[in-house]
């Protein structure tokens, strides 16, 4: 049984992560210069995320956003098992868990970033009481 009921609530908590990022300017400073446009196409239930980092903007659903360079594939359970500090990028594209097309060298030169949002992503499950999401 997949952990989110639906792709509102894919949105809200793993779009919220990227919106959090998006909010902090010296995590934005830091992405800005990186050209990495991310498009994360999730399963499970069925959601898209696009990240613009050089215009800091975030776009939810399919055809939404520019064109991405880099697009990473992967169950919404995994995003959130990302989030929470639980899969580590490098080993799950080795296993297949997640599956990317484009230049992920350039993704995962911006990847040591994402561990500042480890810790309000779970502060956001916290408060609004998913404990299913944080024991994932």
């Amino acid at each position: 049984m997949a952990a989110f009921e639906n792709e509102d609530e894919v949105y809200r908590f793993l779009g919220g992560v990227f919106r959090i990022g998006m909010e902090n300017p010296d995590l934005v400073a830091k992405l800005t210069p990186s050209g990495v446009v991310l498009r994360v196409t999730y399963t499970d239930p069925d959601a898209v995320i696009t990240v613009d980092m050089p215009n800091a903007e975030l776009f939810t659903g399919a055809g939404q956003g520019p064109t991405p360079n880099v697009e990473l594939f992967m169950s919404a359970d995994t995003g959130n098992r990302f989030w929470l500090g639980k899969v580590v990028l490098p080993v799950a594209l080795a296993k297949g868990q997640v599956r990317a097309k484009g230049p992920v060298a350039k993704l995962l030169t911006v990847l040591p970033l994402a561990k500042g949002l480890f810790g309000p992503y779970r502060q956001s499950l916290e408060e609004a009481g998913r404990a299913d999401l944080l024991d994932a």
